[in-house]
């Protein structure tokens, strides 16, 4: 009678494991190979149990020593070429110079191309920054300089091939030179992409990371619960003092 119970409780167990495992695997719903956002979740690309003891105070602080300087960075050099081009704009000086950036930038008029280059407040990078590459542990970050977790389609791109797949599919995940290329790609993403227009249009009326952050919810599968995740990472580790920093230009 023990054997006889004990049997059925280990095929409880197993079934209930596998039921896990299929829900976990699930893909998102309406989401299509078409409309997922160039992001996945990031991998550590070590066993758990090797991991040595970091206090979340060292992780924290190790990835601020690493991130928030080439943040800021790419921030002044962004700031600097929006105020160029605002100012070209209002003198209608560098006319071919406007030209050439509308291109780039897949833009119409002076007004969308200013949308497009004005960079977003700093907040909002460094969280997703944190978010996407696991406070700088993930192993896109660390073999890759990939710090939020951006696809390839190119094989012509230097690239990293994610451990897990989309069907029968591999995922690759671009590889950068420098993690300020990194940064400097993830900002024109978002200058770029059209899933992010409502974001650009938004971020020309306010500075407010928690309100701009709402139009983030395409970048992730997860979408309202990313924007969320977002503005709590921002909001308990006060990252929006660094948008009231000053910036060097």
């Amino acid at each position: 009678m023990a054997f006889i119970i004990g049997f059925f409780a280990l095929l409880i167990v197993s079934g209930t494991l596998f039921h896990r495992e299929k829900i976990n695997t699930k893909p998102g719903k309406n989401v299509t190979e078409e409309s997922a956002p160039e992001v996945i979740v990031p991998e550590t690309g070590v066993p758990e149990a090797s991991v040595p003891e970091v206090s979340v105070q060292e992780k924290k602080s190790q990835f601020k020593s690493v991130i928030i300087p080439a943040i800021n960075e790419v921030y002044s050099d962004l700031m600097r070429q929006y105020q160029e081009v605002l100012e070209s704009v209002q003198t209608g000086e560098n006319m071919d110079k406007l030209a050439a950036l509308r291109k780039e930038y897949k833009v119409t008029n002076n007004a969308e191309l200013l949308m497009a280059l004005k960079p977003h407040p700093r907040s909002i990078a460094i969280a997703q920054a944190a978010l996407e590459s696991s406070w700088a542990t993930s192993r896109f970050f660390k073999e890759a300089n990939n710090v939020f977790g951006v696809w390839s389609h190119n094989k012509n791109d230097a690239r990293l091939a994610a451990g897990k797949k989309r069907g029968e599919k591999t995922i690759w995940v671009k590889k950068y030179r420098s993690i300020e290329d990194s940064i400097r790609d993830y900002y024109r993403t978002l200058a770029r992409g059209d899933a992010y227009k409502e974001f650009r249009v938004l971020k020309m009326e306010t500075d407010d990371p928690y309100e701009l952050v709402k139009e983030l919810n395409l970048y992730s599968e997860k979408r309202e619960e990313y924007s969320e995740k977002l503005a709590t990472i921002i909001r308990y580790n006060k990252f929006d003092i660094y948008d009231q920093q000053k910036t060097i230009l």
